[in-house]
């Protein structure tokens, strides 16, 4: 594979994802962000089962556990996303969500200049998430960071999980049955207050098509490609290559959304950036999925 493929491939992935989470945020008037967020999960793994038509005598009750497993942490990271950034910006709660790729990339080093780049991450952080001395984020600004902590670890969790589906070979496969399975798991949990409260806004047909277009956009494509590139490369690489997401989910974001960032979360999301590339870098030849 050309060396050029993979961030391009990373990029695509980043521009698609980004650009359906900002198509999803119009659908929060009429859904609450955890629906919306298993509209996505859902609608990515019945575009996959249908593409992939997977055998059911491929799937030995372990693989389908590790599957299943994966598309629920994958559906928790999207529900704690779409919280998040229904609470702060898009450039901002993926920045802190990078909290999870550095964790991966840096567990169990005890190399100082790993330490140090974990420290500029979580200066990082602060700087994005809006938390200044006199600490004046407010409490709908402290909800979305918390949501976007969570969606951090998910994110761990999915990279590593990532990792041992496409090691088990047929990982876009994989992809599919483990979203449908995931969205099965937590449909009532996910959907139950919705329908309770508001049943009418599930009765448009354009809520479940948009639903489909979300899962698309914001699954298919970008978790393909991951699926393609966690096959080829190891978690740290990986991890490397997730540095070029914050500045696309910035970038989506100012076009998109009109959220443009200011001067302390632009160096936030920098710092944020070079500790990604500093810990991946130095873990790239130590990683034993490398």
């Amino acid at each position: 594979m050309p060396p050029l493929l993979i961030p391009a491939m990373f990029v695509v992935g980043a521009i698609s994802q980004y650009v359906g989470a900002s198509l999803g945020v119009g659908l929060f008037e009429q859904l609450s962000p955890t629906a919306v967020a298993w509209l996505r999960g859902a609608g990515a793994g019945l575009i996959l089962l249908i593409a992939l038509r997977p055998r059911r005598a491929d799937w030995s009750a372990a693989r389908l556990r590790t599957a299943a497993l994966f598309g629920t942490v994958t559906l928790l990271m999207n529900i704690a996303f779409y919280q998040a950034i229904a609470h702060i910006d898009l450039g901002t709660a993926v920045a802190i969500e990078f909290l999870g790729p550095i964790a991966v990339a840096v567990a169990g080093s005890r190399c100082a200049l790993d330490l140090a780049a974990a420290a500029a991450a979580l200066i990082g952080v602060v700087c994005v998430a809006g938390v200044n001395v006199g600490g004046v984020a407010g409490a709908d600004g402290a909800l979305g960071v918390a949501c976007a902590l969570v969606a951090a670890a998910m994110w761990a969790g999915y990279i590593v999980l990532g990792k041992r589906v496409a090691d088990a070979g047929g990982g876009i496969e994989g992809l599919g049955v483990g979203l449908a399975a995931g969205a099965a798991i937590l449909a009532v949990p996910a959907l139950g207050f919705g329908v309770a409260v508001r049943p009418e806004a599930f009765g448009h047909w354009e809520v479940w098509v948009l639903g489909l277009g979300l899962g698309l956009l914001s699954s298919v494509v970008p978790y393909v490609l991951d699926q393609v590139v966690l096959a080829r490369i190891g978690r740290a690489r990986f991890a490397l290559l997730l540095a070029l997401l914050p500045v696309t989910a910035t970038a989506v974001g100012a076009v998109m959304l009109g959220q443009r960032p200011g001067l302390l979360e632009a160096v936030g999301i920098a710092l944020v950036v070079i500790a990604i590339a500093v810990t991946s870098r130095e873990t790239t030849n130590t990683d034993p999925g490398s």
